[in-house]
């Protein structure tokens, strides 16, 4: 099993959205020593929880800042951009970084109400031409001319680049016929709602067809992960997120609380038991036992790679727990 990190350049309580730039930095470079396959940025508007608001600045960035590890997004949110631009950023970004980078997108606004607006100036956005507009773009990445009038009348430079590994999210299972039959990576994130499946998986698989981007089928799968030296130690640490997730069902989106504010937070009942019933979006514990869940899940599910997202509030924790499961699966 490959492993992979996604970073949202989270924005812990105490420190600046500069700071979580340069953690990601960090962490990218010791994900590239570690051995992991790839790292992904993902993409957030119109918060003050997460830094990432332009996956595609930060990935030529860590590109630059490591050797090994492919470097991509997680992904760019397609309605904010047109196929060209798309097209012209991650062929750019391939030719300063020659088979090692990754063209994820996804079909969420990865914002609120104001922001979508604002990206589109005001426009109302176009919400049902996703698929459509994915494949202008990797038609043009391909320098292959689209039959779309609007955009086959020019080409998107540079030329004649090393193609980038394209990938579609997803969170329901939507996406995965899609995404074979384009013959793309399909990439499911776990920890959005928890509702993975063989069948939405080997929809993927049954439906995928080669193409220039991808000889075979290929599949991960993020999960949300906190693990440390002790299992006690990796509840204390997942607390934050555990408030955050809980925020997140009320309709807020803040900045996470330290350890210690989280293990102090009024709590509900009802809180409690909404904590708990959000665990399965959440792999707590030690190292060897979180390492073995993956393993099961992928024997279960038939995945590639596992994706770990992880935002303890120190770095230090944050770096251990990718130190940690390098151990146990690399």
């Amino acid at each position: 099993m490959r492993l992979s990190v996604l970073d949202q350049a989270p924005i812990t309580k105490g420190n600046t959205p500069a700071d979580a730039l340069k953690k990601a930095e960090e962490l990218a470079i010791l994900a590239d020593e570690l051995g992991y396959h790839r790292m992904w940025m993902a993409e957030h508007h119109g918060t003050d929880a997460f830094a990432s608001s332009a996956p595609e600045v930060s990935a030529a960035h860590l590109a630059a800042k490591t050797n090994h590890i492919r470097i991509g997004t997680g992904g760019v949110m397609m309605m904010h951009y047109s196929p060209l631009k798309l097209a012209e950023v991650f062929k750019t970004l391939s030719s300063l970084a020659p088979g090692r980078i990754d063209f994820g997108v996804g079909r969420a606004p990865g914002g609120d109400h104001n922001s979508i607006y604002a990206l589109s100036e005001g426009r109302e956005p176009m919400l049902n031409n996703m698929y459509e507009k994915f494949e202008i773009a990797l038609q043009l990445i391909n320098d292959e001319q689209p039959d779309d009038a609007l955009y086959n009348q020019t080409i998107a430079t540079p030329s004649d680049v090393v193609l980038p590994e394209a990938w579609l999210l997803g969170s329901s299972g939507n996406s995965a016929m899609q995404a074979g039959r384009m013959g793309v990576g399909y990439s499911f994130a776990q920890f959005f709602n928890g509702e993975l499946s063989k069948e939405i998986l080997d929809t993927y698989k049954v439906n995928f067809e080669a193409s220039s981007f991808m000889e075979k089928n290929d599949i991960s799968v993020s999960y949300m992960v906190t693990v440390a030296e002790t299992a006690e130690e990796a509840e204390f640490e997942a607390g934050p997120q555990d408030i955050s997730r809980l925020m997140l069902m009320k309709g807020r989106i803040s900045q996470a609380l330290t350890p210690e504010e989280a293990k102090n937070y009024p709590l509900t009942e009802i809180d409690r038991m909404r904590i708990e019933e959000n665990r399965k979006l959440h792999l707590v514990g030690s190292a060897k036992g979180v390492a073995e869940t993956l393993r099961e899940e992928q024997e279960r599910y038939g995945f590639d790679e596992a994706m770990i997202v992880s935002i303890p509030h120190s770095q230090e924790k944050r770096l251990n727990v990718y130190r940690l499961l390098a151990e146990e699966l690399l």
